[in-house]
């Protein structure tokens, strides 16, 4: 059986992630579903299910592809419960999540499959156990314009701080991360080439990924794929749009000076790594003291109350809460 192309996408959040995503997904030798966070949702419920062995790995392959199916948007495939679980070589939730990809990409006719599961570099090694071969994406734009973000989204932290220190911790995995892989498996995609210049990025990435460019890949936004994910939740509806070219640097316009500082406090490393310039003079950056960062989190605890997910999105998103609550409620009975 030909083998099947993984391919990683790393990083933060609110960084262009869903962009490339759909981008990636019009070519024909690729799929990229919507991602279900597989490893980040499962891997904490794995004491639940005890030793894997043939009984409760069968239940854990069960579950995932429950939790799949009942994703915000539509992976537009039924996988194969019995086919995925013969897949197995290993009883292992990260041999698991490749056999998933393996088995939608070749219903699907591809011979590359990408995850979009940015939180997956902390997985690096159980993830470079499984797929040695595998292609790492790292996506990476100016973190204060991913707090700017963060703080219009529903998800995520809101204040400057602790925006800052995730992004800044992401980043220093991810360029760890580079550092362990050899160069043809590590790509450097930075967000804002890309939406300057999304043709030529594109055919770069493509060349880098041994896919063909295809014109429909900046055509994203008129694609079914696309569609299907703005209609799945509020912060997806820029999918059906073209490429915003201007979508950089609204911090120096939107962000409130003391919160640039903030951020650049704390991640200014990351920042200067990545090649991005601050703007907050050497001798004005702070040092936080733990009253500081107890003020911090009650404001970061009183902005998050403030957002409150549309109605619609709390239906779409209930499944799968109910699924993992139930797989609770069920493994603890049974090993507890």
């Amino acid at each position: 059986m030909e083998e099947i192309q993984g391919i990683q996408i790393i990083g933060t959040q609110r960084s262009g992630s869903n962009l490339l995503r759909v981008i990636l997904n019009q070519s024909e030798q690729l799929v990229s579903p919507h991602p279900a966070h597989l490893l980040t949702n499962f891997e904490p419920l794995l004491p639940y299910y005890g030793t894997l062995d043939a009984v409760s790995y069968r239940r854990l392959v069960d579950d995932v592809i429950d939790y799949i199916h009942v994703n915000p948007v539509d992976w537009g495939v039924r996988l194969d419960h019995d086919e995925i679980y013969r897949m197995a070589d290993q009883f292992n939730l990260f041999e698991l999540n490749k056999h998933i990809y393996e088995f939608l990409a070749r219903q699907c006719g591809a011979g590359y499959w990408c995850c979009k599961s940015m939180g997956n570099m902390y997985f690096s090694d159980e993830l470079e156990k499984a797929s040695p071969n595998l292609k790492y994406i790292y996506l990476y734009r100016d973190g204060r314009d991913v707090a700017l973000s963060f703080q219009k989204a529903i998800v995520g932290e809101k204040h400057a701080y602790h925006i800052a220190n995730q992004w800044h911790k992401d980043q220093q995995a991810c360029l760890k991360l580079r550092d362990r892989v050899p160069p043809e498996r590590f790509f450097m995609l930075n967000y804002e080439q890309l939406i300057r210049y999304p043709e030529q990025t594109i055919r770069q990435l493509c060349a880098f990924l041994g896919i063909d460019f295809q014109d429909a890949m900046l055509h994203y936004y008129t694609s079914d794929e696309s569609r299907r994910t703005a209609e799945g939740g509020a912060m997806w509806t820029n999918l059906t749009k073209p490429v915003m070219q201007g979508n950089c640097n609204k911090f120096l316009r939107e962000m409130p000076a003391e919160d640039i500082r903030i951020f650049e406090s704390v991640a200014l490393e990351s920042l200067v790594a990545l090649g991005y310039e601050p703007v907050t003079p050497a001798t004005r950056l702070l040092n936080f003291t733990s009253e500081d960062v107890a003020v911090f989190n009650e404001k970061n605890a009183q902005l998050k109350r403030g957002f409150t997910a549309p109605e619609d999105d709390k239906k779409r998103r209930q499944p799968q809460l109910d699924l993992i609550n139930r797989v609770k409620e069920t493994e603890v009975s049974v090993y507890g």
